[in-house]
């Protein structure tokens, strides 16, 4: 496929830690739909378009360990000792997550119980919901005369509240021209109001992309002081990014996605 190179092998009793990417099936890396073709085992995520799943061998056992917020979930420990239990029965494990699994998405936590197990693992980077997400908003999250700097933030700790005790509120918002918020919209009235009392102006440009990369994608344009309610009279729900900053206008010149 690709001249001089040979992809490695997905090895027996390993365990490889995949990026599926933003949403769009087409957007995974070359290296992880190879992984995917040598699988033995897949064990995917809520945010992985089941499309994947076809470039996988028909005969591999395929598990889903989705997590949403508000629904029944396998837990993060279940999950993590299913790959063990798999790899040690020396399958050929793919572990698929959305985005990029470094990137708010666990990616460091099981690779660590993986490691403490004895369990060998490779890293296959994917694209990050917070740059191809935003690209497809016709956002980019850096512009040579807007930022020199952009900050990636989750919007819920480990308890599922805002995450105030691991965030500088007032440090992140002097400190940060652009700010791209993960998993933000639940809380999207507090993290907003946060940001204002911190010291970021009430009108600052905001963007509310919902369904990033999809056909069905939603980009809801408005300002710090007015998106919170404007996020709850559109209607707009998970899985969503928040952008905060003077990139967000840029859409209106380089939305080429048209969603």
């Amino acid at each position: 496929m690709i001249r001089d190179y040979t992809f490695p092998e997905l090895e027996p009793g390993w365990v490889w830690l995949v990026g599926a990417g933003p949403g769009d099936p087409g957007l995974i890396s070359l290296m992880g739909a190879e992984a995917l073709r040598q699988a033995d085992a897949v064990v995917y995520d809520a945010l992985v378009d089941e499309r994947l799943l076809s470039l996988a061998p028909a005969d591999a056992e395929i598990v889903f360990a989705g997590k949403r917020g508000g629904r029944p979930s396998p837990k993060q420990t279940d999950i993590t000792q299913r790959l063990i239990g798999l790899a040690q029965q020396g399958k050929r494990v793919v572990r698929l997550k959305g985005g990029d699994p470094f990137v708010f998405g666990r990616g460091g936590e099981e690779a660590l119980v993986l490691r403490e197990a004895g369990v060998n693992f490779r890293v296959v980077p994917g694209i990050s919901a917070g740059v191809g997400g935003l690209a497809y908003a016709g956002i980019p999250v850096t512009h040579r005369t807007v930022n020199a700097a952009v900050s990636f933030v989750t919007g819920h700790s480990m308890s599922g509240d805002v995450p105030d005790e691991r965030l500088d509120w007032e440090a992140l918002s002097k400190g940060s021209p652009v700010l791209v918020i993960f998993m933000g919209i639940k809380h999207i009235a507090r993290i907003t109001q946060r940001l204002i009392d911190a010291g970021r102006p009430a009108d600052e440009p905001v963007a509310v992309v919902c369904k990033a990369t999809y056909e069905d994608q939603q980009v809801l344009m408005s300002t710090l002081s007015a998106c919170a309610q404007d996020v709850e009279t559109a209607g707009l729900t998970p899985p969503s990014l928040i952008v905060v900053g003077d990139v967000v206008p840029l859409r209106e010149q380089l939305n080429w996605n048209h969603g």
